[in-house]
């Protein structure tokens, strides 16, 4: 009987756990577990990641086109984030608009100029729009940040390795 007790209890206890912390987030009646327009595009971006590497690029197009439909929404309702501006940058030019890519990724790193996926990832492009020197400017900066991005770019200019994305 004593178990039937604490198992009830502790259920009751639970699950009151959970809906408390599942209720507002902060007064509008929401719920605190909605995901932004930028949250969603990157769970976008990872699973066209995922399609892409598959060689599953049709799918991995549509995820991109998503992923960027949110992106564009989420840089209208708040401008000017380097992160949104880096992924927008990406999944335009995944979707082969480098000229466009190149204008996001110019413009976030105008807001932070040591944002390590911008620079490796606009130095990526400008590999693939064959302009070296400007990737090695790109690959300049990373230098400074210990990171596995300078390697990946490195790899990529050398071609030793060919981009991931």
């Amino acid at each position: 009987m004593i178990k039937k007790i604490l198992t009830v209890t502790f259920i009751y206890l639970f699950y009151s756990a959970y809906a408390f912390s599942a209720g507002s987030d902060g007064g509008d009646g929401g719920s605190s577990k909605i995901k932004t327009n930028y949250e969603k595009a990157i769970m976008y971006v990872k699973s066209a990641k995922k399609y892409e590497k598959k060689g599953k690029l049709e799918k991995a197009k549509k995820k991109y086109e998503k992923a960027q439909k949110l992106l564009l929404k989420s840089n209208s309702k708040k401008p000017n984030k380097p992160d949104t501006l880096n992924y927008l940058g990406f999944t335009t030019r995944k979707l082969g608009d480098y000229e466009n890519g190149e204008k996001y990724y110019l413009q976030g790193l105008a807001l932070d100029p040591n944002h390590i996926g911008i620079n490796e990832y606009l130095g990526e492009l400008y590999v693939t729009t064959n302009r070296i020197d400007l990737a090695k400017e790109r690959l300049e900066v990373l230098a400074k940040c210990n990171c596995e991005e300078y390697s990946e770019l490195k790899q990529i200019i050398d071609g030793t390795k060919k981009s991931k994305y």
